[in-house]
């Protein structure tokens, strides 16, 4: 099965205007970033990728697994939307075989409120997750957001900051070179874990609300996502340990480094 393409003006697919299967729909100014959508249901995939061609973004669309990797490895896209059930092999395994060839920002789509299929998403490479169904003008903003960070971590990583390591405990964070070790062992965080962690880390034992971790650290303060909070918490404990970290029951995380 080939990407499929999205119509990006009146003309909606099988109408007048639409554009040619084949092609990438683009808007008429120069796109700023290229998104793929994995998405197997036309009706969502197409309304996401109108949204985001109205945003000024370049966007193609794949609708199984394997066309989503052969897709992704061919365009280098500089984010993906991902549904997690998808025809052939599911997103999972779909972040797994992209990040392993080329590490690239995964918003992941889930139809199931399940907290468990989120943080193993987040543990094979997914940047963030959204459940559906979810509001388009909150797409466009983690899309945005996660895109920042990204930008930020290529930033750090070509004019590095003369920043000394943070050392707390056995943990020891190198800001400017993005690196995380833990016992001397090197732990691997997406750019999201990774701000999440330095957000803590940077006042130990000090409670951070949910609130205030999410619009610094996503740029989003809608107090809806909070449960995208949790669920990073928890990637990053399965990474960590469940022992840096200290949940307070209806306010925030304290980050409680081992002495």
């Amino acid at each position: 099965m080939s990407p499929s393409t999205v119509p990006s003006g009146p003309g909606a697919a099988g109408q007048p205007g639409a554009t040619p299967v084949g092609r990438v729909a683009r808007p008429s100014a120069e796109p700023s970033a290229t998104v793929l959508v994995v998405e197997d249901e036309p009706t969502i995939a197409t309304a996401i990728a109108q949204r985001l061609v109205a945003e000024g973004w370049r966007v193609e669309v794949a609708r199984d697994g394997l066309t989503g990797v052969d897709a992704a490895l061919r365009l280098r896209p500089d984010a993906i939307v991902l549904d997690v059930m998808l025809p052939g092999i599911d997103g999972l395994e779909v972040t797994r075989r992209i990040q392993a060839e080329h590490p690239t920002p995964i918003l992941m789509l889930t139809a199931r409120d399940d907290e468990t299929d989120m943080i193993i998403g987040l543990g094979v490479g997914a940047d963030d997750y959204m459940t559906k169904p979810f509001s388009m003008r909150e797409l466009v903003a983690r899309l945005k957001a996660l895109m920042r960070r990204v930008d930020r971590a290529a930033q750090a990583a070509t004019t590095p900051v003369a920043q000394p390591p943070l050392e707390i405990g056995d943990v020891t964070i190198d800001v400017a070179q993005r690196r995380v070790y833990r016992g001397g062992e090197e732990i691997h965080l997406t750019p999201t874990e990774f701000e999440l962690l330095v957000m803590l880390a940077s006042s130990p034992r000090t409670v951070l609300t949910r609130e205030k971790l999410l619009a610094e650290v996503w740029d989003w303060a809608d107090a809806s996502g909070t449960r995208t909070v949790d669920s990073h918490i928890k990637a990053l404990r399965r990474k960590l340990g469940a022992d840096l970290i200290r949940t307070v029951h209806g306010v925030g995380y304290a980050f409680e480094p081992v002495s």
